[in-house]
């Protein structure tokens, strides 16, 4: 059967540039420094180096040969590699759906933080008054502005998964707004894509080296910095550093999702991606490390200044017990004037014990926030400290808003590119219309986030949502190119797009360390999740100001179990529909893998 004309990168720096913006994303700005100072601080660098060697790259490469090579999307791929395979690429595509469901709810908090940056006052920056106009909100002064902003102005969140309530207009708005960017992006495919990469892969850099210059010249910044790179190697005998570095490199690069395969089918046949393979693989990293550094400097500025605000307090403290003059105790002789007193008057500092409080920088160094609590609180906090703080703010939340928006555009593409490949969709629906009601289709399943108990669904999609998947997708795929299609096939059809076959460094990679690593990260994972017990999550307790762990009800355990098992049950779904038409006498595919030049037989 005869391809239909596919359409191009313009040149091979757009397919680089498309790439470096769907794998530089948030994960690179909150989840590696969140690794990093949970495992060691610059010790993880090591295994996190370690497993882009083994795993990371040569899955990058074996993605982007299978694209290039096909000019088809996942479910077109392999089904063409073998015909029961195609269910590989539709979880792809499951996979992906899942995550632009939620994904681009962070878009719209960037949204939305954005806006909020143009006001006099950051409005994160203070507690709201309380509704007599007599004083600071209660539930605000029991947390902190930046986490009552967060979870009660931002999310309007409830107590509970079980405490539903109506839709949040000012993120419903938001989140319109962020599908309709999408779909502008996207709206004429690789055409259009081509064009916003050039923004939204390069604009982020411009802003992190703008942070990092003013960053480093904050008050504090050396104290993160320093404990970023101080090893704590100890932590390389822990199975679950390696674990969660091989598990990082995994993610970031975006492996899986389908939409590696389906940006490397618009590339010309004779496309160096071996070349952009280790390119992509390197800024990717390179861009982790960097971010890191953007963002320890500013978690050292914010450590700094609430050691420093501690020792204010209790400074005042003594001066105000004891009567003392102002300049007889300073901040930095604080500690030794409490030990010295708990030292030569015990019962009068037993007196005021209560009333003191354990400042240390180590303990603020220590405190280790992931996800959207790195990104939309600890930030926000260092950020109303800054001086101009409005301009910091929206140089921040404009870089979040474009390395979401370039994963968004992979996330979509992967989506779109397989269905249109496989025939789902009529030939007499535009492009433009069909990628119209994609984004549509997104946008109201997405509501849901933007309800009152919305943010417990998106923890809920973000924890088990891809991860299962995933591992299984990818184990899938290179036991398939090593083992069922063959290594020795596939070198024969890298060597028809490159001039030469792929070596020795490769070929194992595919064939033994890839495969075994995929295997240990996949029973990890199916250990942790049974040994972990009823599956927990952050609520958030206006009573106490703060979150508290609670247990997911029956039913959203359920939701859970549905999540892991949907994307992964097409695989033996397809394969199982493949041989009950194979049996029926029906259309199918033929008997043995056919060649990755070949297109699925009609």
């Amino acid at each position: 059967m005869e391809k239909e004309a596919r359409p191009s990168w313009d040149n091979p720096m757009q397919f680089i540039l498309a790439c470096v913006s769907y794998a530089v994303g948030l994960g690179n700005v909150w989840r590696f420094p969140y690794l990093c100072q949970m495992h060691g601080g610059g010790g993880f660098l090591i295994p996190y180096l370690i497993m882009l060697v083994l795993e990371g790259v040569p899955l990058f490469y074996m993605e982007l040969a299978i694209g290039q090579k096909m000019r088809l999307g996942s479910i077109g791929a392999w089904s063409a590699i073998n015909p029961y395979l195609g269910g590989v690429g539709l979880a792809s595509v499951m996979t992906s759906l899942y995550l632009c469901l939620y994904y681009n709810v962070i878009n719209a908090w960037s949204f939305w933080y954005l806006f909020h940056s143009f006001q006099s006052t950051l409005p994160w920056a203070e507690c709201p008054l309380n509704s007599n106009l007599t004083g600071p909100l209660e539930e605000c002064e029991r947390g902190t502005p930046t986490e009552y902003f967060f979870f009660r102005e931002t999310l309007d969140i409830s107590s509970s998964i079980e405490e539903n309530g109506g839709v949040h207009t000012g993120q419903a708005l938001c989140l319109v707004l962020a599908w309709m960017i999408v779909y502008l992006f996207i709206v004429r495919g690789v055409k259009s894509t081509g064009k916003v990469v050039y923004f939204t892969a390069t604009f982020p850099y411009l802003v992190l080296f703008i942070y990092l210059v003013r960053g480093v010249t904050l008050h504090g910044a050396v104290n993160g910095i320093k404990y970023m790179f101080t090893p704590k190697l100890e932590q390389l005998a822990n199975p679950t550093t390696w674990i969660n570095a091989a598990t990082q490199i995994f993610f970031s690069l975006g492996l899986g999702f389908g939409s590696l395969i389906a940006f490397a089918s618009y590339n010309q046949y004779n496309n160096n991606f071996q070349q952009q393979a280790i390119v992509v693989s390197m800024i990717n990293s390179g861009t982790s490390v960097f971010a890191s550094i953007v963002t320890f400097s500013i978690y050292g500025f914010k450590a700094t200044f609430n050691y420093e605000t501690c020792l204010e307090r209790m400074r005042v403290l003594f001066l105000n017990t004891f009567d003392l003059a102002e300049d007889s105790i300073t901040m930095e002789t604080v500690d030794h004037w409490a030990l010295e007193l708990n030292r030569t008057q015990p019962d009068l500092f037993a007196s005021i014990a209560s009333k003191l409080e354990s400042c240390s920088l180590e303990a603020e160094l220590d405190t280790a926030v992931e996800g959207t609590g790195l990104a939309f609180i600890v930030y926000s906090e260092a950020i109303k400290n800054m001086p101009l703080p409005q301009l910091w703010s929206v140089l921040y939340f404009l870089m979040l808003l474009l390395l979401g928006m370039g994963s968004m555009l992979g996330n979509v593409t992967a989506i779109i590119t397989p269905l249109r490949d496989f025939k789902v969709i009529s030939r007499n629906i535009s492009n433009e219309t069909f990628n119209g009601l994609v984004c549509v289709v997104c946008l109201l399943l997405g509501l849901g986030f933007t309800t009152r108990s919305g943010n417990y669904w998106f923890t809920m999609f973000n924890d088990y949502g891809a991860t299962f998947s995933l591992l299984f997708i990818v184990l899938v795929e290179v036991i398939t190119v090593s083992y069922i299609y063959g290594i020795r096939r596939f070198e024969k059809d890298i060597e028809d797009m490159l001039g030469h076959r792929p070596n020795w460094y490769w070929k194992i990679m595919w064939a033994v360390v890839s495969p075994l690593l995929l295997v240990a990260l996949f029973i990890f994972y199916i250990i942790n999740y049974i040994q972990g017990g009823t599956p927990t999550y952050q609520a958030w307790n206006k009573d106490l100001g703060k979150s508290v762990v609670l247990e997911y009800p029956p039913y959203a355990q359920a939701f859970i179990g549905l999540l892991l098992v949907s994307s992964v049950s097409c695989i033996p779904l397809f394969a199982l529909y493949t041989y009950c038409r194979r049996r029926q006498g029906g259309p199918g595919a033929p008997e043995h893998p056919i060649s990755l030049g070949a297109s699925p037989t009609a």
